[in-house]
């Protein structure tokens, strides 16, 4: 299944790793890197995170990959990233 990044989803990510490059640039590479791994996996496994049942009749789930929170929609023309933050995040 093809994965496919919102602009959203994108501007979370940049925004996490220029929170967290400052402090430390190397932890900030590891962080955006798992992050995308978590996408790869969801490609072969897309049923993996929890299904929110408030976005239905949307297929919308969410993940938690280390410390983050990932939510992607699953459609019929692939998988694509909605959103991402710090679990810490007042959301």
């Amino acid at each position: 299944m093809e994965a496919k990044w919102t602009s959203r989803a994108l501007s979370d990510l940049a925004r996490l790793y220029e929170f967290l490059a400052p402090v430390n640039r190397l932890a900030a590479a590891r962080t955006v890197q798992s992050l995308t791994t978590a996408v790869s996996t969801l490609q072969l496994n897309p049923r993996l995170g929890e299904q929110l049942e408030e976005f239905e009749p949307r297929e919308v789930r969410r993940i938690l990959v280390g410390h983050y929170e990932m939510r992607y929609e699953i459609q019929e023309a692939g998988l694509y990233v909605l959103r991402l933050w710090h679990t810490r995040e007042d959301r």
